[in-house]
């Protein structure tokens, strides 16, 4: 049940929302890191949002990857509480490398209330996993929610962009292997162009997600076949900013004209 007074929204609905949104017109998922910015993103009218490992570890004073899942499934209860909309959630590489790891991951969350979730194929100790082992991760996590009894989105990423690999091809040929194990959307963080994009959205046939570029417009992204845009941790980092450039003025030049008064606070909560 959403936060709003008069809202209500079982599970089985909002994932059926969210699936029904990867069939329709190609969409932003955008990432907020708490329950308010959670609540400020759903009042402008995304129709799901997606949590962000990094800017969640930072509310807690952590860098990514030093969260844990029962503190990721608390955050995700406090999320599904405070919105109706559909939420899907990063789940790293499922906080463990074995298969197991990632279907309990997607098995807390969806108890906390997710409908959907993410998981890479890479971590920070064993580095980007062999593509078979990656491939049984993603399809142990396809077992595991199609017994849920409602649609989970599983999203499976293909790290290497991102973890010291460019390399198109294998990105590209990840994404195949997860397609074929049951992914439902396919996701390569770290596309650099609108041609990388298209490569990538042509190779495969399940909806793409891909992260937004400061250099490419939504309509460059959408055009090169992505279904779904995230943002990642960005709008956590904006806000982040912000709050560093008011105090740095006030620290610095004993100003307090940046500060902001909290008008909308209501318009956004209500």
């Amino acid at each position: 049940m959403s936060g709003k007074v008069g809202v209500v929204s079982t599970q089985e609905e909002r994932a059926a929302r969210f699936q029904a949104l990867h069939a329709g017109e190609p969409f932003v998922i955008p990432n907020p890191w708490d329950a308010g910015s959670a609540r400020v993103l759903e009042s402008l009218g995304f129709q799901a949002l997606a949590t962000t490992s990094s800017g969640f570890a930072f509310t807690l004073g952590r860098l990514d990857g030093d969260v844990t899942l029962d503190e990721v499934a608390a955050h995700v209860e406090s999320l599904a509480g405070a919105v109706d909309v559909p939420i899907s959630v990063d789940l790293e590489n499922g906080y463990g490398s074995e298969p197991r790891d990632a279907v309990l991951a997607v098995t807390r969350v969806a108890q906390a209330g997710a409908v959907g979730g993410s998981i890479e194929d890479w971590d920070s100790e064993a580095g980007i996993y062999e593509l078979t082992h990656a491939a049984e991760r993603v399809a142990a996590a396809v077992e595991a929610v199609s017994g849920f009894g409602w649609p989970f989105t599983l999203t499976a990423r293909a790290e290497n962009h991102i973890r010291g690999n460019p390399d198109l091809d294998d990105t590209i040929s990840r994404l195949q292997a997860f397609e074929a194990a049951g992914a439902d959307v396919l996701y390569a963080p770290g596309l650099a162009s609108a041609d990388e994009i298209r490569q990538v959205c042509s190779a495969v046939s399940k909806p793409v997600n891909v992260l937004a570029r400061r250099d490419l417009t939504l309509d460059e992204i959408v055009g090169a076949g992505a279904q779904r845009v995230s943002v990642g941790g960005s709008l956590t980092w904006t806000a982040v900013q912000a709050l560093a450039d008011a105090a740095v003025a006030i620290r610095d030049r004993g100003s307090f004209e940046a500060l902001g008064d909290g008008s909308r606070v209501r318009d956004w909560l209500a």
